[in-house]
């Protein structure tokens, strides 16, 4: 069968919530058609939220912690997919990226990575089979399994750079994929400071300040930007500690003209990154402001709302089709730095017997969006 419905899901490095896509996939030739039927947003429980930013680097964790939290988003994923199923349609199988609490980076070399929320706990409650640990395959060969993105980004887009702003930020740039260094990541740490928010709503803090030009400067002095791409990162680089560390620095700084000065830096190494060029943007970031105005004087920028995929669903739509390849033996090719295509994930089946279909036989060469108008696929 060269059709599916597939449920993604997946958590940023925000930690904001559980992002969950429902999408139609069908092969023909060599293109992958999705169609977008519908998306949601589905909150962590506020302890497993709160069990989760403590146990974050650089804080420690314990193998219980481990155990713990790998339940516990396993399950919160499980209802999230359930949600979806009630809400959105019916699906023939699932696609979790789950929870990153640990990308291991030395050297500019991706070592590692760590995805929370254990397939089985969604498998036993919706009855589907579950394609998970999307990023492991691709770290083992020779990439940083992130961003990930940049497969989905390459084929539906072609030459333009795609953005997403998350937690940290990350670009496709032709052949290439890398994060560019934090997006919203000390922009949250900021406002728990400065207002005692999770993140600065409607990008209403930053506007009342200036940016601190000293401050900038430290903080772009970090040799993380010159290094050459592929390359990831995260918040075991980009934490609490980070920036104090750089507040240190500097003569007093308060909150408004922090906020100014963290947007100023995102906005700076993301079109730094992206050199001029037309920008597609996604993520939570779109939905500041001031962050958008920042980019806006620098780069044209769109959304990727104006091309069809939602632009606070699209890791979640990345997400449906890694697991559409997966399910179909084709081979997926992020441009990481890996050596060459690989089958990504690993498979829990589903209650009854699991039965994937005949591997398709040719490589995909583009992503074809098309509007919601009736389905490829239902089974």
């Amino acid at each position: 069968m060269d059709a599916c419905r597939v449920i993604g899901l997946i958590s940023g490095t925000s930690v904001d919530a559980i992002d969950v896509a429902l999408a139609d996939l069908r092969l023909r030739g060599d293109t992958v058609e999705l169609v977008p039927v519908g998306h949601i947003e589905a909150g962590y429980p506020a302890d497993v939220r709160e069990e989760l930013l403590a146990a974050l680097p650089p804080a420690g964790c314990t193998a219980e912690q481990l155990c713990k939290l790998d339940t516990k988003i396993g399950q919160a994923f499980a209802q999230a997919a359930g949600r979806a199923l009630a809400e959105l349609g019916q699906a023939d199988v699932i696609a979790s990226l789950g929870q990153t609490v640990y990308h291991w980076v030395e050297d500019g070399d991706c070592l590692g990575t760590l995805q929370l929320g254990q397939p089985a706990w969604i498998a036993e409650s919706t009855g589907l089979p579950v394609i998970a640990d999307l990023r492991a395959r691709d770290v083992a060969a020779g990439g940083h399994g992130a961003p990930l993105a940049g497969l989905f980004d390459q084929l539906w887009l072609k030459d333009e750079i795609a953005l997403n702003i998350g937690g940290i930020a990350n670009i496709t740039r032709g052949s290439v994929a890398f994060d560019t260094g934090p997006g919203n990541a000390l922009l949250d740490l900021a406002a728990q400071m400065v207002a005692g928010q999770s993140y600065d709503k409607d990008g209403a803090l930053a506007p009342a300040g200036k940016v601190r030009h000293d401050l900038l400067d430290v903080l772009l002095a970090d040799p993380y930007y010159r290094l050459d791409p592929p390359k990831s990162t995260g918040k075991e680089y980009f934490h609490l500690s980070y920036l104090q560390a750089a507040l240190d620095e500097v003569p007093a700084v308060d909150g408004p003209d922090l906020l100014a000065t963290l947007v100023e830096l995102t906005a700076v190494t993301i079109a730094e990154a992206c050199k001029g060029h037309r920008v597609v943007a996604s993520g939570g970031g779109v939905r500041n402001p001031a962050l958008m105005a920042a980019l806006s004087e620098r780069l044209d920028v769109v959304t990727s709302d104006s091309l069809g995929i939602p632009s606070d669903a699209k890791e979640a739509y990345l997400t449906a089709l890694l697991g559409f390849l997966t399910w179909h033996g084709i081979p997926a090719d992020p441009p990481t730095g890996a050596a060459g295509p690989r089958l990504l994930g690993s498979i829990t089946p589903g209650r009854g017997p699991l039965r994937m279909p005949a591997p398709a036989a040719i490589d995909v060469r583009q992503l074809r969006v098309t509007p919601l108008g009736g389905s490829l696929a239902c089974s």
